[in-house]
């Protein structure tokens, strides 16, 4: 019997950007998901540390943990479900961006971030700190700072829609990393509302689905146009893939696949 699992991008779908997972009718809707035989995965830009912080009691005391598969980095670091109760998520795979582009190469986007960082600086946005995340199997470049509050994030969302701040920077990104004869192994993506994902070219959340050949897999995301993280594996999905805008949207889609997967 074939098995099925509903992969489901983090912020912004299960919770707001770097929020916590705290909304109640979302985790009884996960409930019912699961409780027909069906399993879920996290797929996100973020590193386990993040996943696990923001998910929180959801992956370490709840019913649903023996059916989530957690896919930090795009699914480049895959954690099985545990077992049993005295258990954790088990890391079974995981790659090393530096050794696959190999030293000089990796240096290389390293120092274009940093003079991107620089421009950056002249934005007129906020600045916080923890710019640059090397996340081991991806990069993710945020210009404000990962230690950015909500009202530093609110300034930044604002200013991008105003100058298309963002959408220009992956250009001359792109033109830097052109120069230096290395664009076509790197691809670079919006994460979130204020970051970037650099990683290798394929090394998208299409990666993940590596994990589950033979499964019958559906995916449910927000950032979906052509820039956003979720772009390649909502069109990969196609047909068993939703768009959504909030957690509060993410309801109603559950509600939907799982009426749908009942029969």
């Amino acid at each position: 019997m074939t098995k099925t699992i509903v992969l489901f991008d983090m912020d912004g779908t299960l919770t707001e950007p770097r929020g916590k997972f705290d909304n109640k009718k979302l985790r009884d809707s996960l409930y019912g998901l699961t409780n027909y035989g069906n399993h879920i995965g996290i797929i996100t830009g973020s590193d386990e540390d993040y996943l696990r912080d923001q998910m929180g009691d959801f992956l370490t005391n709840s019913s649903c943990r023996y059916k989530t598969h957690l896919l930090p980095c795009n699914g480049t670091k895959y954690f099985k479900p545990p077992e049993f109760a005295n258990e954790e998520h088990n890391l079974v795979h995981e790659v090393d961006m530096e050794s696959y582009l190999g030293e000089k190469e990796y240096r290389d986007l390293l120092c274009e971030l940093v003079y991107s960082q620089v421009d950056a600086c002249n934005l007129g946005a906020p600045l916080t700190g923890h710019f640059i995340n090397c996340r081991g199997s991806m990069v993710n470049w945020c210009p404000i700072g990962r230690n950015a509050n909500k009202k530093h994030r609110q300034e930044f969302i604002d200013l991008d829609k105003k100058l298309d701040i963002r959408n220009r920077i992956i250009s001359e990104l792109r033109e830097m990393l052109k120069l230096k004869k290395i664009d076509n192994k790197i691809t670079i993506k919006l994460g979130g509302d204020t970051s970037f994902d650099i990683y290798p070219t394929g090394w998208d959340k299409t990666y993940g689905l590596k994990h589950f050949v033979g499964w019958d897999v559906w995916f449910v995301g927000d950032r979906c146009e052509k820039n956003g993280n979720d772009y390649e594996i909502y069109r990969a999905c196609e047909g068993k893939s939703y768009k959504t805008n909030s957690p509060e949207k993410t309801i109603d889609i559950i509600d939907t696949i799982t009426k749908e997967l009942r029969g």
